[in-house]
């Protein structure tokens, strides 16, 4: 089973969402995401927020074709995204897909990459990532892991979410590296490409972001 989360990002930057629409999969929406799914013709299982970013008429909407509405006061101290991915994390589902969680404001930008942090420290990791039209992003902890190429997402990018990396190694990358230190700051993993149908990247130390893009 894997949820699929959409909050309410600009409509411009989605991914084609009936591209996730498996079978086992579970679609919950978040305030003002929940609509788009509706108007989609996906349907939400789960809806959380404040739904301050809606009208009333578009509210009743939603009340009419969610199975399990949420509703939260705007003041409180997750935002509505946070409500919605413990909830998933609960659930124990094989994936967990952030979407609608890019563009707009970067406060919401920045909050939301910040949710990946906590799963990926669990002791029953559930991989959580963040996807738009342009960019995947998911956090790996140190270990030693396969990369396959993408044709939708060319460039790959490391990014120390810790003080530092240590022992970064780079396999079929067009930029190699071996055993090296990364502080935070560091632009030396920035746009990097595989070389090859698959390559590796491996640390001993630190948190490390993965980006995907396109252009």
């Amino acid at each position: 089973m894997i949820i699929n989360i959409l909050a309410g990002g600009p409509d411009d930057l989605l991914p084609d969402l009936h591209s996730f629409s498996n079978t086992d999969d579970i679609w919950v929406g978040v305030d003002r995401g929940v609509l788009t799914l509706i108007q989609s013709g996906i349907q939400p299982e789960m809806a959380f927020g404040d739904f301050d970013s809606v009208s009333d008429e578009e509210l009743l909407i939603i009340e009419e074709n969610v199975k399990e509405l949420n509703r939260f006061k705007p003041e409180k101290d997750e935002t509505d995204m946070e409500l919605a991915l413990n909830w998933a994390l609960g659930q124990k589902p094989e994936k967990v897909r952030l979407l609608g969680a890019t563009g707009g404001r970067l406060d919401h930008l920045f909050a939301n990459i910040q949710l990946l942090i906590k799963p990926a420290l669990a002791e029953d990791f559930v991989p959580v990532e963040i996807i738009d039209k342009s960019n995947k992003i998911y956090i790996k902890t140190p270990g030693k892991y396969s990369i396959k190429q993408h044709s939708n997402f060319k460039y790959i990018s490391f990014v120390p979410v810790t003080m530092e990396i240590k022992g970064l190694t780079l396999r079929n990358f067009k930029y190699p590296l071996t055993d090296r230190t990364v502080p935070a700051g560091s632009t030396l993993c920035i746009s990097n490409e595989l070389i090859d149908d698959c390559g590796t990247f491996s640390f001993t130390e630190g948190i490390l972001m993965v980006v995907r893009s396109k252009d």
